[in-house]
């Protein structure tokens, strides 16, 4: 442990991301039952925005969308406060990451990934199939948008924003039919998905899976990585020792994909990699504007000295016939 005594996790505020830290403390708890553990809550813009567009929403006004220029809202100032020393690991829903590595910082860690998988959350039974002609879902996602209109080009898309909790509100106060969300983040807060149903304050939802092969995640999606300086000594020792190799190396395929092809979380493109047994294999979905036809790639190779970069490098060969 190089005789660190105590480490400051940065994390955002919302119930999710809280419930991701505790998360990560109890991994280092495990490893270093002797280790102070200190917890930092920083507001991101993306925070600041959030609430803004909520709070002008509640009294009848119109707010600014943040549909667009999304990238780092949600982590510039948790990693400002890595780069200044106020915190040693950065936690992060590693889909809010944008691509392109920050100067002096690395992402160094993941614990083990969630559920990748995106949801349909219904206010009646029978899921996909039984969604009436015309239905309304709810979606603050460029990528989901697409991809919902693809299968179904009746359907009419309704901006979304704001945590679980707010969109599942809005699901059951608004004149809709369906939200998407992410299953991870649902799973992390506690709702048993298992049943194919939740109960919500008094709302009782339905919920399907989404076949991850027409609907492809965002990159790092279910995934919390960790963040930390690239001088950080200790640091850097500790978030190795409850670093999920595997899903690491999967994190850095995505994110190398991302970097390649520019994109960020409001560009309509997934991508995910996943082992198995030997084998490393990576699916990416795109679509270009204002077309609903995806172009899609599959990659395989051996896990065996696998290089992560190498197969997003490939991955993008294919997407683009190579």
């Amino acid at each position: 442990m190089s005789g660190l005594k105590k480490v400051v996790l940065g994390s955002r505020g919302s119930k999710l991301a809280c419930a991701q830290t505790q998360l990560v403390e109890r991994a280092l708890r495990t490893e270093y039952p002797q280790l102070e553990i200190e917890t930092k809550i920083i507001r991101t813009s993306g925070d600041v925005r959030c609430a803004i567009v909520e709070n002008a929403k509640a009294k009848g006004s119109q707010a600014g969308s943040m549909s667009h220029g999304r990238k780092g809202l949600f982590t510039r100032e948790i990693e400002r406060a890595l780069e200044l020393g106020a915190i040693d690991v950065a936690v992060h829903s590693a889909k809010d990451l944008p691509s392109e590595a920050t100067p002096g910082l690395e992402v160094r860690g993941a614990l083990p990934r969630g559920s990748m998988d995106d949801v349909l959350i219904t206010k009646c039974s029978g899921g996909w199939k039984a969604l009436p002609a015309r239905a309304t879902v709810g979606t603050g996602s460029v990528r989901r948008d697409y991809q919902l209109r693809s299968h179904r080009g009746d359907l009419v898309i309704a901006g979304l924003r704001g945590n679980v909790s707010t969109r599942l509100r809005k699901l059951a106060e608004q004149d809709w039919d369906a939200i998407v969300l992410a299953r991870a983040g649902l799973e992390r807060l506690g709702f048993d998905l298992s049943r194919g149903e939740i109960l919500f304050e008094s709302a009782r939802f339905y919920i399907e899976a989404l076949p991850v092969d027409n609907f492809v995640p965002a990159g790092g999606q279910g995934i919390i990585a960790l963040q930390v300086r690239r001088d950080g000594g200790g640091t850097r020792g500790l978030v190795d020792a409850i670093n999920h190799g595997e899903t690491l190396l999967c994190l850095r395929a995505e994110r190398e994909f991302l970097r390649l092809l520019q994109g960020d979380c409001d560009s309509p493109v997934g991508v995910f990699a996943r082992i198995t047994g030997s084998e490393m294999e990576m699916r990416a979905q795109l679509f270009e504007p204002p077309s609903l036809m995806a172009r899609t790639a599959l990659v395989e190779r051996p896990l065996a000295g696998i290089n992560p970069e190498q197969l997003a490098a490939d991955l993008m060969d294919r997407m683009h016939g190579g």
